[in-house]
Formats: C-alpha cells, structure tokens, sequence
C-alpha cells in the first residue's frame, strides 16, 4: 500500500524523534571531547566491500544484505554496517599520509534482511566509531571509556563489560584444527547451515542462534586457549588497563562476532538481562583484507540507536525534557500580523523558542493552543497594542502578567 510503509522501517517524528536527535547530539559531544572526528560515507557501495570486508561466510553478506545492479549492471549494496566503508574511505583518500592515528565516528543509516523485532530493524541506525593505525590495547580503552561514559550519560543501568580474544591468523589457525576436531565429533546434531559454516569458517559455529547448535558449542574449546604468547600479552595488558582505570569487566569466551574482520580483542556492553547494547573490537586484518598493500591495525565499535531507544524506554529513563516554548505571540487583526512576526522573527533570531498563530484562531482558541504546546509564556498583539507600544506577558505557570513596551520585548526575554 502506498500509504504504508516497508515492513522493518519506522517513521521519526514526535518523542522518538527527539529521543534519536539526543542521543546523536550526546555521541557527537563525547566524540569531540576525545578528538574523533565525524565522517560519512556513502549509503551504498560496491557489492565486493562488504563480501572481502564483513566476510563471505557472515550471515550478513549470505542472507541479509540489500544487493542489487544499479543501471551501469553493477553490483551496489546498501550499506549493513558502518565500518567496511570508513575504511573504504580512510584508504581511497589517502588518510594514512597523514599522523596517525586516525579516529573517526559516524551516525549512520544501515540495512540489514533480517527478521524485525524489538530494537531491531531493516533499515536502523547506528553509531560507531573507528580508531585507526595504532596496535596498543590502549587504542581499545579509549572506545571502552567512551562507551561507558555515553551509557552513563544517558541514563541507562547495569550494562556491563564483556570482553574476549579471538587471537590473530597465526593462533586462530591452531584454534580452528581444534574446534573443527570438535565439531567433527557432533556433526550429525548440527543444523544444516552449520555444517556447511565448519567447514568454511568454524569459529562461525560458536554464534549460531539455534537451541542444539548453542548446546553442542558449550563444550567446545575456546580461543582464549589457544592464543601465541603476543596476543596473550596484549590481552593482558587491556585487562591491567581496564583494572587500573577501575573499570569492571567480565572475560566472556562467548563473544566470537558474526564478521570476519575482528582479531585479538572482542568486547560487548550487556545489561543484567543478557542483551547486548554495543559491541565491537579489534580488526587488524581488515584493510588490509581491502587494500593488500596496506597492513594497518585498527579498533572499532558500533551501536544500534534503536536499541538503545528500545532499553531505555524498557527501564523507564527519561532524557532531558525538549526544551520549552519559551513565548507563544497571541495575534488579534489582520493588521497586527506583520508587527507580531517581527517579534517573532527578532526573538528566534536570538535563540529563543517562540511560536505564534498561522490558522486565524480566536484568542480563545490561541490561547487554548498555547497551553497545548507548554508556552511558558503568552502575549496579544493587536490593535491596541500596536496604537500604546505596550502588551502584557502573562505566565502561563502563576498567571502573573508584566506589561512592557512592545519594541522592548525582544530585550526582555533575551536578558
């Protein structure tokens, strides 16, 4: 229907509105505060992006992406996730020239085929961000704490670190011998697409959603057993970090992550009900997985804005309320539209929230609007308004009123 829009999509307007304007206005705040500057990329890039960046084998690339061939028969992909095109860009226009690190977030719109429910949608939103050319676990506390801080702010409760290893190509190759052995061993109790993921890429297994598949990998061996000594010290050096800086934490060897990038460190924020709010980690493989010519290491994170909305209305935080009508200007005649509006203009030119009649209301009916819209305050502008130089601002809170002169009022409220 035309009047209906797709299934997993939402319209923005209202509370919701303002609950994402918010949160995408606080993100930007931290953001700054940390030296981490906004990027955006395209909507849509090449197909081959996200197949070499998130990884053939993901979920994402086989089963949830919008890829179609644009009229030139290429193939373009709206964009599933946000970091495969930062680094796109970071590599096409040559920021690695530049000193490093390089940190760049994005509030972005991402599209996933995948089944909607709460707090998660086919096309959502996302805000993440990308901590580019260092291999310090250092680089991974600074996201932690920005993380932590933007929970915080926001209000929400009880979300607690959850971090992991995954190792690097060298340990996970020992690894993988190791789980496929496992594996093996349960294969016939294995869903289909399992089976299939074993032999491709086992670790895939270990994120499996299906009830027998989350049974069999339970047993399984884990990464953190097989780690080389230098993604054992790295680590343990993010753990001595996040003790130092009084930061809880929780080593969950469940966080795999459902792309292929990631290396070395994986972490999510879960709250005391077992949902994540955020996730991310280190994937020193990606760009070079883009470019093979470049090898530069890299920590990300990403954070879905509807889910956040979707917990913070489920635990009851109120953000900071909208910000108030400070003046509604009551217009009485025709002929005092022009003079009305130049306060009006004059007053919103100096930052100050007004509104004013567009529909020829009655007094009555202006005022009635007013209170609708929590004005803080009220005045008519008519006739004899115009003819005195004086009209009288009533507080709509006390109902007390102070009479001013009209070419005065922008001054007043301003001070």
């Amino acid at each position: 229907m035309i009047t209906q829009r797709p299934k997993g999509t939402q319209d923005w307007f209202g509370s919701n509105m303002y609950k994402r304007t918010r949160i995408e206005e606080l993100a930007r705040e931290l953001c700054r505060n940390y030296n981490i500057k906004e990027v955006i990329t395209p909507v849509f890039e090449h197909t081959v992006l996200f197949q070499r960046g998130v990884g053939e084998t993901t979920d994402v690339v086989q089963k949830e992406m919008y890829t179609f061939e644009d009229k030139g028969k290429r193939s373009v992909t709206l964009k599933p996730e946000g970091t495969a095109g930062v680094i796109r860009a970071y590599l096409e226009n040559n920021l690695y020239a530049e000193s490093q690190p390089t940190k760049l977030f994005y509030v972005t719109p991402a599209f996933r085929y995948e089944q909607p429910q709460s707090g998660r949608l086919r096309q959502h939103h996302q805000f993440g961000a990308e901590f580019i050319g260092s291999k310090s676990p250092l680089a991974e506390v600074e996201l932690i704490t920005l993380i932590t801080t933007f929970i915080e702010k926001i209000g929400l409760k009880n979300a607690k670190l959850h971090i992991n290893s995954i190792g690097c190509s060298t340990c996970r190759k020992t690894y993988n011998e190791a789980l496929l052995g496992y594996l093996k061993e349960h294969e016939e109790h294995l869903c289909p697409t399992c089976r299939e993921r074993m032999l491709k890429n086992p670790l895939r297994v270990l994120d499996c959603k299906v009830p027998t598949c989350k049974e069999i990998v339970k047993d399984a061996p884990r990464t953190i057993q097989y780690l080389d000594e230098e993604c054992r010290t790295h680590f343990e050096e993010l753990q001595d970090l996040l003790t130092e800086l009084n930061i809880p934490f929780e080593i969950d060897t469940g966080i795999v992550r459902g792309l292929d990038y990631y290396t070395k460190t994986v972490f999510e924020f879960v709250n005391e009900e077992g949902f994540t709010l955020c996730g991310g980690g280190r994937y020193d493989n990606l760009i070079h997985e883009i470019d093979e010519k470049q090898d530069i290491p890299s920590v990300g994170f990403g954070m879905g804005i509807e889910r956040i909305i979707y917990f913070l209305d489920k635990e009851n935080v109120e953000l900071e309320p909208e910000p108030a009508i400070e003046l509604y200007v009551g217009i009485l005649g025709k002929e005092a539209k022009a003079a009305a509006y130049k306060v009006v203009n004059q007053l919103r030119n100096a930052g100050i929230i007004v509104e004013t009649d567009y529909m020829d209301r009655s007094v009555k009916a202006q005022m009635k609007y007013a209170n609708k819209l929590g004005a803080k305050n009220t005045i008519i502008v008519g006739a004899d308004e115009l003819a005195g130089n004086k009209v009288s601002i009533k507080n709509m809170e006390n109902g007390e009123q102070t009479e001013i002169a009209l070419d005065k009022i922008s001054e007043f409220f301003i001070k």
